[in-house]
């Protein structure tokens, strides 16, 4: 009798058996290939749940895949553990961020070794060490001498709640992520990284394979304009300014110019205001600040502004054009300053219909009478009121008009982008402080770089305000000036925590290393990362940010390469009563309590199955119920003896010898294409199928044991990524030596594998219009004759005359008719 499958016995056996013989620990081989697989490191929230398992599980399965196909494996496993959150809970629970995230990273780092992952955790990377920021605060410094950090005044998201400044990603419908209170907006000396000097090869994704809808948000939060900067004429008493710039795409419509408009924050503003106009400007702005970009941009949003009681000339038509202050245009996109044409621009025609000012048509539509408008004429057209330029089509009318301004000397041929600098200062605690010094006598000293790290006060005193406890520790405030040793204050701001995270991927070559942030021949040997797997939800954060870090270290010479992840794979999300899981909706999957019943092999099993790992799906009680079942059968399948029938033939035997040796190897086929691909869901419909048949040949009797045996042992090897605890134990119990990891994947023989019948497409003109099976030799003619001479395709083809005959082998045969 088979005893009973005891997953939570086996794996525990066997998670101890693999960590104390460090299987899983890695070193450099160069008789090998390398293949460094990568999850996205969590945040030490403190508890994994089931969505956590989703993103790391799958992504394992591949990674053991590779190892078992003659890869070295670099899977490492770390914690991002800097950040708000941790600050937050030191205030409202009166426990130190430091002790909060290592509680959590011990909670997690045990839920994490219940997933049997292949992680090497002797390279375990955690952010908020010192021997971690150490090298962050350095990178800082090493970007601050190539001139890529700078301290600058800039509006920025403020969030009153969590004190702190926010980046623009991190506004959520004009609220901060984190708390959810209003965001405003705030006037502040910043810390920024000039990611904008790497903006044209940000959006260059031609050298790395990922998804077309991350390469396409990345190039659109890049934002590249290719247009036309005009310069208007300016006379006004206040300003030495001659002229005011605008950017534009369209040079064609200049002559339809009625009224400029400038960004509340534009330093002209408050100099061109009339004396009369100067109150309600003021107070406009005032509402303005109140506002978030998100706001401010929101298409369904009432355009409204001021004008402010001065004037620019359109230097094209000698117009007078009045200059307005609204919110709706940015001081950090283009120049702050925007030409308004009404009759082509859909946001100036409401604002030029709601108070009024002229719209003239200078891009006259397709058989246009010369009638008002009812709304803005955006598309290309012919030049009319436009002087010598009447006449023009749109695009001709472009290039003219910027070849004139050149000539002229009144603009010429620009380029504008959306992205804007990374704002890294966060005046918080819980961060890596920023290393630098601000001197009376020398001004802004970095701080030399044997003095890093400079450490965060472990007496900092949290206040219910939120307000950085780095403000008011003189301790850790006061210092002396590196260069003339009078007394100095340090920076109080902390870093942005993505800042941690954009380099972190370097130190799993090397995390012990403590002369540099990594050992240069490590990090050459194993990066690029190979996959790279974990959020959509990123693409313009982190993973934008992590592209600039590597770009800026190649131009530095500390790196031979200039893409962090040359594939990146978005697994989708696990949902729970069919909503997004979260902890005010009481619909967490803790995956604890699943590993502590049925195992965590089950729980591996489910989240391959349960749907397209980019498309993700609903966890289902039912389904991984069906996933325990499977294993059971397959746990009896395996252990059970097997005698073979004494009433088969040698002839049925053969037979169904060579039936099951082309289905073993059609599955290892199907599996292995499966796991290249990540297309997970169906893998495990394949081990399923396999496992079934090979119940059904076992309960007949027919096939030899040796034959029974090369299918067991095949279907073994195929399981052990999905299921490494299962695997090892069934492995060892059929007599094979430890350890079922490090045995290698099976191949398959192309004869056995092929298909006896496929599917043939029928197509006329491209459209479907049949189906049939045919043998799996079928010839070129063959195929063309069945599908001439099918009933269905006859009754299409009445009338008509075939001039061509496409045919792809092994899928279709399209007639192309007149």
């Amino acid at each position: 009798m088979v005893a009973r499958y005891n997953p939570q016995e086996i794996e525990k056996k066997w998670q101890q058996k693999w960590a104390d013989d460090r299987l899983y620990e890695v070193s450099e081989d160069e008789s090998r290939p390398k293949w460094y697989a990568l999850t996205m490191f969590p945040y030490t929230s403190g508890d994994l749940h089931i969505g956590h398992w989703y993103a790391m599980a799958p992504s394992d399965v591949h990674a053991r895949f590779k190892r078992m196909q003659g890869y070295n494996v670099l899977h490492p496993m770390g914690f991002d553990a800097f950040g708000l959150p941790a600050e937050n809970a030191a205030i409202k629970r009166g426990v130190h961020p430091f002790k909060w995230t290592m509680q959590n990273i011990d909670n997690m780092r045990r839920q994490l070794k219940s997933i049997g992952a292949i992680y090497d955790w002797s390279r375990e990377v955690i952010t908020c060490l010192p021997d971690y920021y150490k090298w962050t605060q350095w990178f800082f410094l090493k970007l601050y001498e190539h001139g890529l950090a700078y301290r600058g005044k800039a509006p920025v998201n403020w969030c009153p709640t969590c004190q702190t400044v926010l980046a623009n990603e991190q506004v959520v419908d004009g609220f901060c992520e984190r708390c959810h209170s209003a965001v405003s907006q705030r006037d502040l000396e910043q810390w920024f990284f000039k990611i904008t000097k790497y903006a044209d090869e940000l959006m260059a994704h031609n050298t790395i394979d990922w998804p077309e809808r991350i390469k396409i948000m990345q190039k659109n939060w890049v934002g590249k304009s290719v247009g036309t900067e005009i310069s208007f004429a300016l006379d006004h008493p206040a300003v030495d300014d001659k002229e005011i710039k605008v950017f534009t795409t369209r040079p064609d419509t200049i002559f339809g110019v009625t009224f400029m408009v400038l960004a509340p924050e534009h330093p002209l503003v408050s100099k061109l205001t009339a004396p009369e106009k100067k109150t309600e400007v003021s107070e406009y702005i005032k509402r303005s600040q109140r506002q978030t970009e998100i706001e401010r941009l929101a298409t369904d949003k009432e355009k409204d502004g001021v004008f402010i009681g001065s004037y620019v000339v359109n230097r094209l038509n000698n117009e007078k054009v009045p200059i307005w202050v609204a919110d709706y245009v940015l001081l950090s996109y283009g120049t702050g300053a925007v030409m308004a044409v009404p009759a082509h621009d859909e946001r100036d025609f409401a604002f030029a219909k709601k108070y009024k000012l002229p719209i003239r048509v200078v891009i006259a539509p397709p058989d246009w009478q010369g009638k008002e408008l009812a709304e803005a004429y955006i598309e290309d057209g012919t030049m009319v009121n436009s002087g010598q330029f009447n006449g023009l089509p749109s695009k001709q009318g472009i290039e003219a008009v910027s070849d004139f301004l050149e000539e002229k000397g009144w603009g010429g041929r620009a380029v504008s982008y959306r992205l804007r600098d990374w704002l890294i200062s966060r005046q918080r605690y819980w961060g890596a402080p920023i290393p630098m010094i601000y001197c009376p006598k020398c001004g802004i000293v970095p701080v030399p770089e044997k003095d890093l790290p400079v450490l965060l006060p472990e007496d900092a005193e949290f206040k219910p305000s939120g307000e950085s406890p780095l403000k008011y520790n003189e301790k850790f405030i006061n210092t002396t000036c590196p260069r003339c040793g009078e007394a100095a204050k340090r920076e109080t701001d902390t870093m942005d925590t993505f800042m941690c995270s954009s380099w972190y991927f370097l130190r799993y070559a090397s995390p012990s290393y403590d002369t540099a942030p990594f050992d240069s021949d490590k990090v050459k040997h194993w990066l690029p990362v190979d996959l790279y797997t974990g959020g959509a939800e990123h693409a313009v954060m982190h993973l934008l940010y992590a592209r600039f870090f590597i770009k800026a270290l190649r131009d530095m010479g500390l790196v031979g390469f200039g893409e962090p992840f040359s594939r990146l794979f978005n697994q989708g999300i696990i949902i729970a009563e069919k909503q997004k899981m979260s902890k005010s909706r009481g619909n967490v999957i803790t995956p604890d309590e699943y590993v502590s019943e049925l195992g965590a092999d089950t729980v591996r099993a489910y989240l391959m199955f349960v749907a397209p790992w980019e498309q993700g799906g609903e966890w289902n009680d039912s389904g991984i119920s069906g996933i325990s079942r499977w294993l059971n059968r397959l746990w009896k399948l395996v252990l059970a003896e097997y005698h073979p029938s004494d009433r088969v033939s040698p002839e049925t035997s053969k037979k169904a010898e060579r039936e099951l040796a082309r289905i073993t190897h059609q599955t290892i086929r199907r599996v292995s294409e499966d796991l290249e691909r990540l297309r997970l869901n169906t893998m495990i419909a394949a081990l399923m199928e396999l496992t079934n048949y090979l119940t059904k040949a076992s309960e007949r009797g027919e096939v030899s044991q040796p034959a029974q045996k090369e299918a067991i042992d095949s279907l073994l090897r195929l399981l052990a990524p999905t299921t490494p605890h299962l695997a090892e134990e069934l492995w060892q119990k059929t007599g094979h030596s430890y350890s079922i990891h490090n045995q290698r994947w099976p191949g398959w023989d192309k004869e056995l594998a092929r298909d006896e019948e496929i599917t043939l497409v029928i197509q006329i003109n491209g459209k479907l219009r049949d189906r049939i099976t045919v043998p799996a030799s079928i010839t070129e003619e063959e195929a063309k004759k069945v599908a001439l001479t099918r009933e269905k395709i006859k009754a299409y083809l009445e009338g008509k005359k075939v001039s061509q005959i496409i045919y792809v082998p092994g899928r279709l045969v399209n007639l192309v008719v007149r």
